[in-house]
């Protein structure tokens, strides 16, 4: 008896050690990769580049100059069809999460277990906040170290910022392809319409390029883009 006891003693001791080591070893690399976070509150004075058009008298279209083509909408111009569209396809869980998605990190992590040497590539576990902070503070590099500092970065913007204000950012500066960033640019671009013309098929449409233009590209792989949209 007196061994069992002195067992289950070692056993809790040494679960007690490796959970402390465990949460030390979190905290230390969690400040590990803070320390040189970029500076989040720029996003409150983002103005992006934005197209010049030039227009006839008549009020005809002659040409456009940009780099990128991007028309800046508040969140309030944009309708609830396509900011739905979005998060439906994006981060359905955008409106109760923190920042970061644990149920969808938790079904990334098992999938990538499942396929682990099949070659697929990882399903990703990124929120539109994550989202936001990698295109606007970070880069597209595939790391940890990103992964982390994106995840870090998503809960100091969720803090400081509104989820209206958060899809504002996102749904204006997202590439949907042929150079078209934000769903304003990319309505024109696709359908000649302005976002509060847009169908629901459109919008669903709109909603499922951000994880590949390419890859739906309705020109050339029109089939796919069909049912991506679907």
């Amino acid at each position: 008896m007196k061994l069992l006891l002195r067992f289950v003693g070692f056993l809790f001791a040494a679960g007690t050690i490796l959970f402390i080591a465990g949460i030390a070893a979190t905290a230390g690399l969690l400040w590990h990769y803070s320390k040189d976070l970029p500076d989040y509150t720029q996003l409150q004075d983002y103005e992006p580049p934005v197209m010049t058009r030039v227009h006839a008298a008549d009020g005809s279209l002659l040409a456009e100059y940009a780099k990128e083509r991007r028309l800046y909408l508040p969140i309030q111009a944009i309708p609830k069809l396509v900011t739905n569209a979005f998060v439906a396809a994006e981060d359905k869980n955008f409106y109760h999460h923190p920042g970061i998605d644990i149920y969808g990190i938790l079904r990334a992590g098992m999938l990538y277990v499942e396929n682990y040497g099949s070659g697929r590539r990882p399903q990703g576990a990124s929120t539109i906040t994550q989202q936001v902070a990698k295109n606007f503070l970070l880069n597209n590099t595939v790391s940890f170290e990103r992964k982390i500092k994106e995840a870090l970065l998503a809960l100091r913007i969720e803090r400081t910022y509104s989820k209206q204000k958060i899809l504002e950012l996102y749904l204006n500066e997202i590439y949907l392809g042929f150079g078209a960033y934000g769903v304003a640019a990319a309505s024109l671009l696709y359908f000649d319409k302005s976002v509060h013309e847009l169908t629901i098929a459109q919008a669903a449409y709109l909603a499922g390029l951000p994880k590949g233009p390419n890859n739906y590209n309705p020109f050339r792989r029109k089939d796919e883009a069909i049912a991506r949209r679907n």
